[in-house]
C-alpha cells in the first residue's frame, strides 16, 4: 500500500498521461487536429497505404476507439476534407473510409510530430523497457 501519491504508481501514470497528453495536443495544435482526430486520421491512413479501405467499426477497432466517439470524430475529419466516406459496394449500409490527398499529406506530418514529443517525452526511459511495460499494462493478456 502505498503511503503517498508520490508512491502510488496508479497516481504517477495518471500525471504522466496528463503530461504527455499536454505535450501531445500542443504540437497538433498547430495542424488543427486534436488528439483523437490525429489517432482516427492516422490509422486511417496507415490502413490505407496497406490498401485496406475500412469501415467505421473496423478503424474503431484499429485506434482502440468508441464506435460511436468515432463516427463523430469522422464527422469532423470528413467536414475538414481529410477523410471521404464512400458507400460499401458489397454492403450499402456500410461506408469504406479514404483519406484523401490532403489528409495524406497531413498524416505524416502529424506523425511526425506526435513521434517527436514521444521521443523527448520518453527520453530518460530506455525505448524498450518503455514499450515493453507500456505493451504489458495495455495488453494483459498477450
Amino acid at each position: 500500500m502505498a503511503l503517498n501519491p508520490g508512491e502510488s504508481p496508479g497516481f504517477l501514470l495518471w500525471h504522466a498521461t496528463l503530461r504527455w497528453q499536454r505535450e501531445i495536443a500542443a504540437a497538433l495544435s498547430p495542424l488543427g487536429l486534436t488528439h483523437v482526430q490525429f489517432v482516427l486520421l492516422a490509422c486511417a491512413w496507415w490502413l490505407n497505404t496497406r490498401g485496406e479501405q475500412p469501415n467505421q467499426l473496423a478503424l474503431a477497432r484499429q485506434a482502440g476507439t468508441d464506435v460511436k466517439m468515432t463516427s463523430q470524430v469522422l464527422r469532423a475529419l470528413e467536414a475538414k476534407g481529410l477523410i471521404e466516406r464512400e458507400v460499401d459496394p458489397a454492403d450499402t449500409r456500410a461506408k469504406r473510409l479514404r483519406v484523401t490527398s490532403a489528409g495524406a499529406e497531413l498524416a505524416p506530418r502529424a506523425i511526425a510530430a506526435v513521434e517527436n514529443v514521444d521521443a523527448r517525452f520518453f527520453q530518460s526511459v530506455a525505448h524498450q523497457d518503455a514499450v515493453t511495460l507500456l505493451s504489458r499494462l495495455a495488453h494483459p493478456d498477450v
